[in-house]
């Protein structure tokens, strides 16, 4: 997933309105990220990947998201916390247990850069996943 890019790390520019450009990748949008949240939000983009190493990294509605067979997960900085889409509401709650302690909302976990996911569940979590979707895909 290492990808070259000109202008990598780097904080997107306004434009001639004042508005942020959207991000061009996921490099673009953790450059964009507060810096109290990128440690965070990398440490789960690492995780992901090493979970899932056949999935493509990609940008959906401005925001990460990895696919395989459809979407797998995907991750995001919010105002006041930071959000990891597992994209199964019936996974988080077969997994409740294992999340318990995060706040959750349908198939998305929020967690905090002080409390960040631990690595053992996100890869439970994108296994899991991964399982989904292959399942829907042979069942098409």
């Amino acid at each position: 997933m290492e990808k070259e890019k000109k202008n990598a790390g780097q904080a997107r520019k306004p434009d001639s309105m004042g508005k942020q450009a959207p991000p061009g990748d996921v490099d673009d949008y953790l450059a964009a990220v507060p810096e109290e949240a990128r440690a965070a939000l990398a440490d789960l983009r690492a995780t992901i990947i090493a979970a899932a190493p056949q999935a493509v990294e990609t940008l959906k509605y401005q925001i990460p998201v990895y696919k395989y067979h459809g979407d797998l997960v995907g991750f995001a900085v919010q105002k006041n916390h930071l959000s990891f889409y597992v994209m199964s509401p019936d996974l988080v709650r077969a997994r409740a247990a294992d999340i318990k302690g995060f706040n959750v909302s349908g198939g998305t976990i929020h967690f905090s850069p002080e409390r960040p996911l631990p690595a053992p569940l996100v890869k439970k979590l994108v296994k899991a996943r991964i399982a989904e979707n292959e399942k829907r895909a042979r069942e098409k």
